[in-house]
């Protein structure tokens, strides 16, 4: 078997599993990974939120780019989970195909309504959101970032995206 990249990038929106899924096939492959938010947060030493609420997003997508472009530039052999915006600007989503292999993993609005519902306090987007608002919010942001997601090199789709669904398509000749 062989592996297709070496660069790997988890993409979609918040909630569908990217940093999980991440870590788990960083840990099969022997790969390192990179939480694309996590390395920000360190960076700056602030939370998301806090970057979001003193800086505004239009500074966050800034950092985020920045921080994207040292990993693509120091690294090798890595899976880097994105922030769910992280490919929709400043051209990121060109520099992570030409850099590797991009893999969306896509959800529908509903499961991705019931994985954010009890996680809505850390995600600056949908902290004060109800149940309801919040399924509106998914459904409109996800149609204006699937463009940008759908120029994955591969799509998963599914209900619970496994490490074994993802490294069944990263190899060839299996």
């Amino acid at each position: 078997m062989k592996l297709i990249q070496h660069k790997i990038f988890l993409l979609g929106f918040m909630g569908c599993g990217k940093s999980t899924l991440g870590k788990k096939l960083a840990n099969k492959l022997g790969f390192q990974f990179f939480d694309l938010d996590k390395c920000i947060e360190e960076k700056v030493q602030m939370s998301i939120t806090d970057i979001f609420k003193t800086k505004g997003e239009e500074q966050f997508r800034k950092l985020e780019s920045d921080e994207l472009i040292n990993i693509l530039n120091s690294n090798d052999n890595y899976v880097v989970a994105l922030g769910g915006g992280a490919p929709c600007f400043n051209e990121n989503m060109d520099l992570i195909n030409n850099s590797g292999t991009s893999i969306y993993l896509k959800y529908n609005e509903g499961i991705l309504a019931s994985r954010l519902i009890n996680a809505k306090a850390e995600r600056p987007l949908i902290v004060n959101k109800t149940k309801e608002e919040l399924i509106d919010f998914i459904a409109k942001l996800l149609k204006e970032r699937e463009q940008y997601y759908l120029k994955s090199k591969l799509v998963i789709e599914g209900t619970n995206i496994t490490v074994n669904e993802v490294t069944d398509l990263l190899f060839k000749d299996s």
